[in-house]
């Protein structure tokens, strides 16, 4: 029924690559201990290749790249990036002219020097089969499932029965349907969009694919210049309209934002969201009415390791475009510019304010948009970090600020011995991970909820941001608390705790679960914490989770450190079912999908009768993976076995 997959794509080039904080230190480990099983994807240098690509990078990169030309990306960032893009950009873009007397071989050493990883052999483009005859068609009838990364606007990742027809009865009656294997990848984390008849999703190695929803082929794909690890958003249109021709927006990790046809995948435009070398885009954006909202974030914090980075520049912003054509219709900062404020101790310039990224998904609500901040990188504190923000829609204007905590000032220096560019008095690094939640009380008052790395969930009267209550449901730390994403359902706010070992010391323990509160009182519903002893001394296993969720009416739905998918009773937090995504999977091409933990900023999805979801997330140390998993209701209530979800 399908063709091999063979697509011609152009491949662009763009300063700025990236991931968040300790990825390099920690998520490259994981993925090395986890080398036996995923070889194919996760290459180990070999000496001669360490060798002859770090002296060429000494002699040709070191001076730009390891923090002397502040809008030159640094090492750290750079590291992020996969070798296959840094190749392109020495061969056919950006640092052509700078590589240009470099043979293949030596271009690539440095590629595979600066990533700690051998280009995967295979040409990513060939991954999946070439959907065929009706497969290949858009239905415009099946209108777009969610909206919104949030799934309904105010992003309480609620599905409701008329999408989800998977009821707590049918848990285990799921089995396979289909998988696809994201080639040169090692983590999973995009969140699909759901129309038209297919799934949208991005991938690591910078691959937007088009898949048929029913079979898994591939409809179409666009190669963007960086990994897509933010959530895909899909222009709505009326299931009337046969000749509707939608809109896809999506944004990588060098700072691009694009938009695409939705049938076709051709390129409508594409706006880089700030010139800062350290720029990135990890939220998700929102269209609302003609306009896109774009959240603006930095890997800034991570690059002031290196004593020679002038720290810090970079400061966060949201930007209000034009859905048609990419342009600003406004923008609004969240700092004043960085002036120099000093030197460190190794004679390099220091500036500041800095940072306010915005990491998480918005959540909308008539005139307002709100959103969720991220901490400072320098200077002395700012109003707007670590903040709950509510934004005029049309202007940008600030209607409310409720900050969590003043003087949260942090940068990836702190956690280096030597702390050369870290304030004195540093903050905990307990910023907003997960994005806002906009829902109603019993009262019928209109509630924020929000929940911070510091394990803090927070109700906020939606007028005026005042605080209503607090609990702190986690420990807390760098890489633990709430991270991405809470759901909030039936008077019910659903908070998943990671709280991994982050090398720190605290007063408390760790109290990885997930955990359901009163929306009126934030007294506890119901508590479940992580099944702990469930890892065995797996590298990169942890309990707990970092992942978005997504609540039903029946179930809360949740992707966990450990790799497993589970589903909680909503009204017990009993464990109705759980999934172990860690194994292989058949994809739909016949290579093997490898799962592992899940996290990021993709909540499992309810579509019909099946179950969406991601799994592989090399970062702080956690099992890398390339799953893409479907699964699907078996018909006359059939139990699946363990036999019908794994690869033979």
């Amino acid at each position: 029924m399908f063709a091999q997959h063979r697509v011609s794509l152009a491949i662009a080039w763009t300063a700025g690559l990236g991931s968040l904080l300790l990825a390099s230190l920690a998520g490259a480990d994981a993925g090395q201990a986890n080398s036996d099983t995923y070889e194919e994807v996760y290459l180990n240098l070999d000496a001669e290749t360490e060798k002859l690509g770090g002296a060429l990078y000494q002699n040709l990169c070191a001076s730009c790249h390891d923090g002397n030309v502040v809008r030159a990306p640094q090492r750290y960032v750079l590291q992020q990036g996969s070798p296959e893009t840094i190749l392109t950009a020495m061969t056919d873009g950006l640092m052509r002219e700078v590589a240009k007397g470099l043979s293949l071989e030596e271009k690539t050493a440095i590629a595979e020097y600066i990533t700690l990883r051998k280009i995967d052999p295979r040409d990513v483009t060939l991954a999946g089969v070439t959907c065929e005859g009706p497969a290949a068609e858009f239905d415009l009838t099946q209108p777009v499932v969610f909206e919104h990364w949030g799934l309904e606007p105010g992003g309480s990742h609620f599905i409701s029965s008329s999408v989800a027809s998977v009821g707590a009865e049918d848990l285990d009656t799921l089995a396979l349907d289909w998988a696809f294997a994201y080639p040169a990848a090692n983590r999973a984390r995009s969140q699909p969009a759901i129309g038209g008849g297919a799934m949208f999703v991005g991938s690591q190695s910078g691959l937007v694919y088009a898949f048929d929803l029913a079979t898994g082929c591939t409809r179409w794909q666009f190669k963007a210049a960086a990994e897509v690890r933010n959530g895909v958003t899909l222009e709505p249109w009326a299931a009337a309209d046969r000749n509707a021709d939608p809109l896809l927006f999506f944004g990588d990790l060098s700072g691009n934002q694009y938009a695409l046809s939705a049938l076709t995948g051709a390129l409508q435009w594409r706006k880089r969201m700030d010139d800062h070398g350290a720029t990135t885009l990890t939220s998700t954006a929102e269209l609302s009415d003609g306009v896109l909202y774009v959240a603006v974030s930095s890997l800034e914090e991570g690059a002031a390791i290196a004593p020679g980075y002038e720290c810090c520049t970079f400061r966060g912003s949201i930007a209000a475009l034009e859905a048609d054509t990419g342009r600003e219709l406004w923008r609004r900062h969240f700092l004043p510019e960085a002036k120099q404020v000093g030197k460190n101790d190794a004679g390099t310039l220091l500036y500041g304010p800095s940072g306010v990224p915005i990491w998480a998904g918005m959540a909308l609500d008539g005139g307002r948009l709100y959103i969720a901040t991220g901490d400072d990188y320098s200077g002395e504190g700012s109003e707007s970090s670590d903040a709950i923000i509510a934004l005029d829609k049309k202007s940008g204007e600030t209607v409310w600020v409720r900050q969590a905590r003043f003087g949260d000032v942090w940068n990836g220096s702190c956690e280096d011995a030597e702390r050369i560019n870290c304030p004195e008095d540093s903050g905990p690094d307990w910023d907003y991970g997960a994005g806002p939640v906009l829902t109603t009380d019993s009262r019928g008052k209109r509630v924020v909820l929000a929940g911070d790395k510091g394990g803090v969930v927070v109700a906020l009267d939606a007028t005026d941001g005042s605080v209503i209550w607090k609990n702190k449901v986690g420990r807390g730390g760098i890489v633990a608390g709430i991270n991405f994403g809470l759901a909030a359902h039936d008077g019910k706010v659903f908070v998943p705790v990671s709280d991994v070992p982050d090398g720190r010391d605290y007063d408390v323990p760790a109290k990885p679960g997930i955990y359901a509160l009163d929306i009126d009182t934030g007294d506890y519903v119901w508590k479940m914490p992580a099944a702990q002893g469930l890892c065995r001394e797996r590298p990169g296993c942890y309990p707990g989770y970092s992942a978005a969720i997504s609540v039903t009416d029946d179930y809360v739905l949740a992707g966990s450190n450990d790799g497993f998918l589970r589903a909680f009773d909503i009204e017990t937090g009993a464990v109705l079912w759980e999934f172990d995504t860690t194994g292989s999977f058949t994809a739909v091409d016949g290579r093997i999908a490898q799962g592992g933990s899940i996290g990021g900023g993709q909540a499992p999805l309810v579509v019909g009768d099946r179950i969406i979801l991601n799994s592989g997330y090399a970062f702080a140390g956690k099992m890398p993976g390339n799953a893409l998993i479907v699964l699907k209701r078996q018909p006359n209530g059939v139990v699946a076995s363990t036999s019908d979800q794994a690869a033979p």
